[in-house]
């Protein structure tokens, strides 16, 4: 039986090297043969180098990618370069390549390790993984125990922190609560008032305020206003190497850092969730003073479509909301790697991250809604 090869062979006759190649060139193979020339070049450069294709009878584009990056280095390094024995149809798939000029070497050494790039991506996925379980579990542990014994918590940040989300975010969650609040009422109050049903209107503003859309859309705006801050001030500090100092000092991070932003993103964001309720009321009621309507029977009417179980189950909503907002915002930040654009990609990180999981966390609370019947 004919034993097929699959490595490529270096050769040196005198001051030439020959590279043999296989029987079979694939992404299995050319990655191996890759590293082996450059380390060749490095270490004894020849004055010349022959490539002996006789032998081959199979390979992909990455082996054909393999012969024009040998190609590429000997016209850069100025080496005299002889290709022998290649088969018509490799020629004619090298003279493709050879004709597209848009296909440098960067993109040659892309399609030549795309399994490198499979694996990579595998570890980096596995490591992302255990780095946000080792995240969670240390987060929720230093939660209990600042829970536990609040004098562990830096309550001057948690403060600096709870005015920054809260009160200089009071003019923006006003001004959207009041701007959809109005656009709902009077978009619904147009066709309803076909039927003579106006006055409905206060009470699907209220139930989609309270149960849904105040949450939500307040979690939205703090995930890019609130979220987006933590991920570049705490990746300013990986960049800059705080964080490291703090743990060089015995400081943990995430109790020194964290835990402040978590406890005030906790607190403010139902606080401003039950403000972004009040100015889509307000939003509401001035539609439906200018349809005619008393503002006692708006008020009425709100007060009958909303119950108890409504405006706590939004709340406890934007509990969790505020939860996720924080902890993604932090963990972006930790996450932040070296370079001019990292705190840029940590921030778009943690706002993208934050809506994604807010959504679908809504989604879940909706369908338990549902099931619990609130």
């Amino acid at each position: 039986m004919d034993t097929i090869h699959r490595q490529s062979s270096f050769l040196w006759e005198g001051s030439t090297l020959e590279i043999h190649l296989p029987t079979v060139l694939t992404a299995v193979e050319t990655g191996k043969d890759w590293t082996a020339f450059i380390s060749i070049l490095k270490t004894n450069p020849p004055r010349s180098i022959v490539v002996q294709a006789n032998d081959l009878v199979e390979s992909d584009t990455s082996g054909i990618s393999f012969i024009k990056l040998i190609r590429l280095e000997c016209e850069e390094r100025k080496i005299p370069f002889v290709l022998r024995g290649l088969d018509d149809r490799f020629k004619y798939r090298l003279s493709i390549t050879d004709d597209d000029s848009k296909k440098n070497k960067e993109t040659l050494l892309s399609d030549l390790r795309r399994s490198e790039k499979i694996g990579k991506l595998t570890i980096d996925s596995l490591l992302e993984f255990k780095y946000l379980v080792t995240f969670t579990g240390e987060l929720t542990i230093s939660f209990w125990r600042s829970f536990l014994h609040p004098s562990k918590i830096r309550w001057k940040d948690t403060f600096r922190v709870a005015e920054s989300m809260g009160v200089n975010a009071f003019p923006i969650i006003a001004m959207i609560g009041f701007l959809l609040g109005l656009i709902m009422s009077f978009q619904s109050a147009i066709p309803m008032r076909r039927f003579g049903a106006e006055i409905f209107v206060a009470n699907l503003v209220g139930l989609s305020l309270f149960r849904e859309l105040g949450p939500l859309m307040t979690a939205f705006i703090l995930s890019g206003r609130s979220g987006s801050a933590f991920a570049a001030e705490l990746g300013t500090m990986k960049v800059s190497e705080e964080i490291d100092a703090l743990t060089t000092m015995g400081l943990p991070p995430v109790q020194f850092l964290i835990i402040p932003r978590l406890v005030a993103s906790l607190v403010m964001t139902p606080l401003l969730t039950i403000v972004f309720n009040l100015f889509g009321l307000i939003g509401g009621a001035v539609v439906l003073i200018s349809f005619g309507f008393p503002l006692v029977t708006f008020i009425n009417q709100v007060n009958l479509a909303v119950g108890l179980s409504d405006i706590l189950g939004g709340l406890l909503k934007s509990y969790f909301f505020g939860m996720i907002i924080a902890s993604i915002g932090c963990y972006r930040g930790l996450k932040t790697a070296s370079g001019a654009g990292a705190v840029g990609e940590s921030t778009t990180s943690a706002v993208v991250g934050s809506i994604i999981l807010v959504s679908i966390l809504d989604g879940i609370f909706s369908v338990l809604y549902f099931y619990l019947k609130i």
